[in-house]
């Protein structure tokens, strides 16, 4: 049996974005993020670690976001609110009742 989820804790507001190419006028590609929708969701971090190469090392943060289940959201899209963004690594639904989603992400350090 999953564990409750108390609906009142799903107050953060995120956008939810799915990535796209765009091309300009010089052949080049951009990369671009449409929002498709706006949901309320419960961020929690859940590990943290230090990725070091080549001289540098750089931060990554994994959260678990849950939200209300949508049928929509795959891998590869993301999550942006409050000056943070959020690439959805995994999507799965923890109960199999499709009430709600859980998703594992990285921060997006600027």
């Amino acid at each position: 049996m999953a564990e409750f989820i108390d609906p009142g804790r799903l107050r953060t507001e995120l956008s939810l974005r799915q990535g796209g190419i765009q091309l300009d006028e010089l052949g080049g590609q951009m990369e671009d993020w449409a929002e498709i929708a706006t949901v309320f969701a419960m961020i929690e971090p859940i590990s943290a670690r230090s990725l070091a190469g080549a001289d540098q090392t750089q931060q990554a943060v994994s959260h678990r976001i849950t939200m209300r289940w949508r049928g929509d959201v795959v891998v590869g899209m993301r999550l942006a609110g409050q000056g943070r963004v959020f690439d959805i690594v995994t999507v799965h639904d923890p109960d199999e009742t499709g009430r709600y989603l859980v998703c594992r992400t990285l921060e997006d350090k600027p």
